[in-house]
């Protein structure tokens, strides 16, 4: 995607790409109409550092001085420093991968060898270009305010950033000749969370064989675009992964006094604030959750390479055809 020289001995950049969003999907089976709402602030915030961040990228880029017209001429040249790469090294309207990499874009050899771990997570907060960052940031306030609203900032915040690291760290275990940038993993990570909230709090919900039947399709479109090339699938896949198993640690509601038309059922359950098997869930996805971060970051930081262990595992995130591929 972006072709300059320093990227071409490595591999390229691997865009984490865009999360569609759930439109209105939820309103099909959101039961609870008098339950007290969380102000959402940190979403609307994030999309503000997120913007503000592409700014200072265009701004360190620079394109008009950096430039040295290999690839033509800047776009929109009108912007000065901001301008943005030439359209044959980046598609997106964005700046360089030289840039992106100085500002802390996930490179595994950084990371392994240079010892600079931080870009596990400084690599959420950058995108590709503008087509990058307005999809991403349109998904994460159609997917982040409703699950603020209902959870509030900490929780979904924790999902936020967490699955951003999940998607970060598998995305270093299974590609390590490019460098990668966006906060689709993240975003993954809240979707992923958004099913398992509608599964362990099956139970307050109406319609919601088809609320679930929409969100798996959203996800599987997602994922499934993620296997094009120059799409950093194993972010996405590792960020949905975390969520998942986050939503139902952070996400699961009490059931008493919840179901419609059940008030005396509810009533007879006041002493149990939660059922037996959301317990269990919580059990079992906080151990997967340690095990699948200490496990990771044990690999990655001996200079593992997932491949080796994970013969077909490449094609999950890109699949060759006769028109592209997927060695680049």
């Amino acid at each position: 995607m972006m072709g300059n020289g320093d990227l071409e001995n490595r591999g390229g950049t691997k865009g984490r790409g865009n999360t569609y969003p759930p439109t209105n999907y939820s309103s099909s089976y959101y039961v609870e109409s008098t339950e007290t709402q969380w102000t959402s602030w940190l979403v609307p915030m994030i999309v503000v550092a997120n913007v503000a961040m592409f700014v200072v990228i265009m701004y360190v880029n620079n394109c008009p001085k950096n430039n040295f017209e290999s690839e033509g001429r800047c776009v929109a040249r009108f912007l000065g420093r901001l301008s943005f790469q030439p359209l044959k090294e980046n598609p997106l309207f964005g700046p360089s991968s030289s840039a992106l990499e100085k500002l802390g874009a996930l490179d595994w050899n950084k990371v392994v060898h240079g010892h600079q771990g931080w870009r596990l997570i400084t690599c959420i907060w950058l995108h590709a270009g503008v087509i990058h960052l307005l999809a991403n940031m349109l998904s994460l306030v159609f997917i982040g305010i409703r699950l603020e609203q209902q959870f509030g900032f900490v929780r979904v915040g924790v999902i936020y950033l967490l699955s951003g690291i999940g998607g970060s760290i598998l995305s270093s275990l299974f590609i390590q000749r490019s460098i990668s940038v966006g906060a689709s993993g993240a975003l993954f990570g809240l979707l992923g969370a958004m099913l398992s909230e509608l599964l362990t709090n099956w139970t307050i919900y109406s319609n919601k064989a088809a609320a679930l039947f929409t969100l798996v399709v959203i996800i599987v479109v997602n994922l499934a675009v993620g296997i094009l090339p120059h799409v950093d699938n194993f972010a996405h896949i590792g960020g949905f992964l975390t969520g998942f198993l986050l939503g139902f640690v952070l996400l699961l509601r009490p059931q008493f006094g919840w179901v419609e038309g059940q008030r005396l059922l509810a009533d007879a359950r006041m002493k149990s604030k939660y059922m037996i098997y959301q317990l269990v869930f919580v059990l079992v996805a906080l151990i997967l959750v340690i095990a699948g971060f200490t496990l990771g970051f044990v690999m990655l930081f001996r200079g593992e390479n997932a491949n080796d262990h994970c013969s077909w595992c490449h094609y999950l995130s890109c699949v060759p055809t006769s028109r592209w591929n997927c060695n680049n």
